[in-house]
């Protein structure tokens, strides 16, 4: 028995009742792909495309679509279009982003920029370009244009858009600012050429709450750059702000007498005034034209130059021409100014008729007779600007060369500086009239003569007789002069004795004036002495008689 070989034991195989276990792991993981496929299909939004002219910075599977920095998309394929005329990008939305897909919503590309509004976009330099998306209000739409820029104003900002028209565009461009007193307002959202091809329309945004100040006399005026002006006045600079200069601005005013706004006020088409200063100039809407003739040269006088009234601006230079009258072949210059009449203040009803506003014949030719001339004077000596100016000169005659132009003719005198150059002409050309040759010749005939007269040796011998001569009369002088100075000491003393007794003589002839004056009392004594004196010899007179008669009186009495 031990040589034989044991047998293994026979392993008895059960069939189980039921599912094996180890299938519950597939079945699991299964489910969870399910759910997995399910949630992610639940949650993923539409697909949409959009149109881009470039597609600069965008990277299928990187890129983002973002709103208010958070993601709702990305680019899953960038490809052209069938003319590749622009290219299409194809994004996959979340399903919240659902509501953004509308009529009016708007994609744009978020790079780094720089604009009339500084510098955007400088975090796109780490995490790359995104496309940011702006919801709108319109249908649902899953195909979109994106923008090439920015949008200036976003459409959940409270404000009014405004028309603007202007002859030229100058350097106003998107995201120019449009200020108010100073103070930025809003912005410039883009512009186009108008439909007569000679104007621009400028499209701007007003925001709240300074757009409640745009009425329908709301005046914009352009304020790009630097105004210079030189004037009387001096050197004027002008500028509204760093960025006006640099990217152009516009500014607005209303009038404080506000019209209440209009509820059509978006289709109000706005006047964009050059500057300020244009505004008043074209609120005059009534212009009255006259022609005038210049007989010398209008250099210097160009088209909107002022014309003036007494140092006042009434009106402006409006079309300047060269006629050629082939009867007399002469040149004639028409000067074609407008006046403007609301420019002056009128104290009568009927006033305005004598500058055109009625029948003006009559009282324009009586303003004429009584000396209105106009005449070219010079308004800047530094540039030679010229302008037109009126006045009243009575004293000059009426020069009117009854062109018949289709405008009243007003007479013209010559400037006074054109005055001052005819003179100064007609004296040079007399001037010019002299023979200096001539003239010339006499004058070193004479000089050659006066020479040879100086340096004759007879004058040289003259001359040296004339100094012994006058050494020799030296020599006599000093001689009489020591004889005659005793003799004048002399004259002197006796000329001071002769004063002394002048003097005494001069007191002598007060005393004996004060003596014979009729009120003086030495003459009262006198003349009382004189009286009593004669009343003595009288005495003596009938004393002596009495004697002569009767000599024995003496012994023996009467």
């Amino acid at each position: 028995m031990s040589g034989e070989t044991a047998q293994p034991p026979v392993p008895q195989v059960r069939k189980s009742g039921g599912p094996s276990i180890v299938w519950l792991i597939p079945l699991v993981v299964a489910l969870a792909g399910a759910w997995l496929t399910y949630k992610t299909l639940a949650e993923k939004g539409p697909v949409i495309t959009i149109a881009f002219r470039t597609a600069a910075g965008i990277e299928a599977g990187k890129t983002k679509l973002r709103y208010k920095n958070i993601e709702v998309g990305v680019v899953e394929s960038v490809q052209f279009s069938d003319d590749f005329s622009y290219v299409l990008l194809t994004a996959q939305m979340a399903a919240q982003a659902a509501t953004f897909l509308r009529r009016g919503s708007r994609f744009w590309v978020v790079r780094p920029r720089l604009s009339a509004r500084g510098i955007s976009g400088l975090g796109t330099l780490v995490s790359g370009a995104y496309i940011e998306v702006e919801p709108g209000a319109g249908a649902e739409q899953h195909h979109f244009e994106g923008l090439e820029a920015p949008p200036v104003v976003r459409a959940d900002e409270n404000g009014r858009r405004v028309t603007l028209i202007a002859p030229k565009l100058g350097s106003l461009g998107p995201g120019s600012p449009v200020s108010y007193r100073g103070i930025e307002a809003g912005e410039v959202l883009g512009h186009e050429l108008g439909t007569d091809r000679k104007s621009v329309l400028i499209y701007a945004f007003i925001k709240a709450p300074f757009s409640q100040l745009v009425r329908s006399n709301t005046r914009f005026w352009n304020v790009s750059g630097v105004d210079v002006a030189l004037n009387s006045a001096g050197l004027t600079v002008r500028t509204e702000s760093m960025q006006a200069v640099m990217f152009g601005g516009i500014a607005f005013e209303t009038s404080e007498a506000s019209e209440p706004l209009k509820a059509d006020l978006d289709e109000v088409v706005f006047t964009l005034f050059e500057s300020k200063s244009s505004i008043a100039e074209q609120s005059f809407t009534k212009r009255v034209r006259f022609v005038l003739f210049f007989d010398g040269s209008v250099r210097g006088l160009n088209l909107g130059a002022p014309v003036e009234f007494k140092g006042i601006k009434v009106g402006a230079v409006v079309d300047i021409r060269l006629e050629f009258d082939a009867t007399d072949t002469t040149f004639r210059i028409p000067v074609v100014i407008e006046i403007e009449p609301e420019r002056i203040i009128f104290r009568d009803d009927k006033a305005p008729s004598a500058i055109g506003l009625g029948p003006p014949v009559n009282v324009l030719t009586t303003l004429v007779e009584r000396g209105l001339r106009a005449r070219l004077q010079t308004g800047s000596l530094l540039t030679g600007q010229l302008f037109v100016e009126l006045d009243m000169h009575p004293d000059t005659p009426i020069r009117l060369v009854q062109s018949g132009a289709p405008y009243p003719e007003l007479p013209t005198i010559r400037a006074s500086l054109e005055e001052i150059t005819a003179s100064v002409k007609g004296v040079l050309e007399k001037v010019n009239q002299f023979d200096f040759k001539r003239i010339n010749d006499a004058i070193l005939s004479t000089l050659e003569g006066a020479n040879r007269l100086t340096n004759a040796p007879e004058i040289k011998t003259a001359l040296n007789e004339l100094e012994v001569a006058l050494s020799a009369f030296g020599a006599l002088a000093r001689k009489v002069d020591a004889r005659v100075e005793p003799m004048v000491s002399n004259v002197d003393k006796t000329m001071t004795l002769g004063h002394t007794a002048l003097s005494k003589l001069q007191g002598t002839l007060r005393l004996v004036d004060d003596v014979l004056k009729s009120d003086s009392p030495l003459q009262g004594g006198y003349i009382q002495l004189a009286d009593e004196l004669t009343e003595t010899a009288r005495s003596i007179k009938s004393f002596v008689d009495l004697l002569a008669r009767n000599p024995e009186a003496v012994i023996f009495g009467k």
